[in-house]
């Protein structure tokens, strides 16, 4: 895992926020991308996600979403 996208938007919206500052102070060798979107925009309504290469992760909650990344990189 060389680079995780975050979309700007669903960090407004569904606080995935504190999920891009974790990771990138406790993995700082993956590179974290910030864009104002990321056109997963059905997904970015209702759940957390990032985006790994052209997969889309995603979880309920900031805190799912976190400890699934978390689990992925291991």
């Amino acid at each position: 895992m060389k680079k995780i996208k975050y979309c700007s938007r669903n960090m407004k919206n569904n606080g995935t926020k504190p999920v891009y500052k974790a990771m990138k102070s406790k993995y700082p060798e993956i590179e974290m991308k910030k864009k104002d979107c990321l056109g997963n925009c059905r997904t970015c309504k209702h759940e957390c996600f990032v985006m790994i290469k052209s997969e889309t992760v995603k979880a309920d909650s900031a805190d799912k979403l976190y400890k699934q990344l978390k689990r992925m990189i291991g």
